[in-house]
């Protein structure tokens, strides 16, 4: 693996997430499956314009919501300092996105905010609390739609991918479970970024991470999951949290994924399988089905993201990112480039980001 794939790979995921996110611009939170169809045709190709009644209703084609301005933010802070810099990008949140809230979901930049957005925002506006203080209990994807940038800059500093990973999700979202399946997403995304393939071996190298006190989790099984040795004590290095379960999940995926006994077809209806709501439980293993089942094909992947229904936008914008560092950004297809607003700018900050992992 070459420095020069291995940019290509960076690159590709973070442009794959921005594909993802405007692709659900339109078609965004349709839980009726009949009027999605009635709405966008059978199946949605490319990006669309929201219905004027619907959560991004005013905005235009190949824009971004705000899930995806949020990244574009953390990638500035990423890109201009070279490092992840906590107290810039809260700043950035302070000054440039917090003054055009006003705590109701359907404002602000994007067309429609996120609770946990919404949440951070009444602490530190109304509040007056610290950023230390920020974080609320919602329960889903938001932080890893941002933080995949983080995932992507120490893809090869696990310790600090975890590290960096954690203390920004915990600036909006606090619950546990919640933050270890961040940290896990940032996990797997970063050996993609490698090249390493979402496939049945994929969590054991994550384990093995485990076992060499790079990644937070417990874990006291030896080997391939086999029970630990009798009257050997416990791991001194017991992790943040509680399991190793998160980083586990998505091989298993990837095994069902490749069974030819078990099959989900067409394979959108993954979102009607693992559930079509927007907590993390429910969008994480979708996103690990298709990025695995379509690991080098970034346009069957994020289409079927897309019109899966529900959540769709985050299913798109993950599996876009796990699926573009699977096939660089030289293997997504120039339209969804194209057809991107601020395209150019967009691809320049991931090659910049990509430039500096070392």
């Amino acid at each position: 693996m070459t420095d020069t794939t291995l940019q290509d790979r960076a690159a590709g995921a973070i442009l794959g997430a921005f594909i993802g996110d405007a692709l659900g611009l339109g078609p965004h939170w349709y839980y009726n499956l009949d009027e999605l169809r009635r709405d966008y045709g059978d199946w949605i190709t490319s990006y669309t314009t929201p219905k004027p009644e619907r959560y991004h209703g005013g905005m235009a084609a190949g824009q971004l919501s705000q899930a995806g301005l949020i990244l574009r933010m953390l990638l500035q802070s990423l890109t201009e300092r070279g490092e992840y810099d906590e107290a810039d990008f809260c700043r950035r949140l302070d000054e440039d996105l917090f003054p055009q809230l006003d705590g109701t979901p359907m404002h602000g930049p994007g067309g429609y905010t996120s609770q946990s957005i919404r949440e951070a925002w009444r602490r530190r506006v109304q509040q007056g609390l610290p950023w230390s203080q920020t974080g609320g209990h919602a329960d889903t994807t938001e932080a890893i739609e941002r933080t995949l940038a983080l995932a992507v800059r120490y893809a090869r500093e696990p310790r600090r991918l975890a590290e960096s990973i954690a203390r920004n999700t915990l600036l909006t979202q606090s619950d546990e479970l919640v933050l270890s399946l961040t940290v896990a997403y940032g996990a797997v995304l970063a050996l993609l970024v490698q090249g390493e393939k979402l496939d049945a071996h994929l969590s054991g190298k994550l384990m093995h991470l485990v076992k060499s006190d790079e990644l937070p989790f417990h874990a006291v099984t030896t080997g391939e999951l086999q029970a630990p040795r009798r009257g050997e004590a416990e791991p001194s290095h017991v992790g943040r949290f509680a399991s190793p379960d998160a980083l586990l999940t998505p091989s298993f995926i990837a095994r069902a994924a490749a069974d030819p006994d078990i099959r989900i077809e067409p394979a959108w209806k993954v979102s009607l399988v693992y559930g079509m709501p927007c907590a993390v439980y429910h969008v994480l293993p979708a996103v690990y089905y298709l990025a695995a089942r379509f690991s080098d094909d970034f346009e069957s992947a994020v289409l079927h993201a897309i019109n899966g229904g529900g959540q769709n936008q985050a299913r798109a914008m993950l599996t876009g990112a796990l699926v573009g560092a699977q096939c660089g950004l030289s293997g997504i297809p120039g339209r969804f480039i194209a057809g991107l607003e601020h395209a150019d700018q967009l691809r320049e900050l991931a090659r910049t980001l990509a430039s500096h992992l070392s």
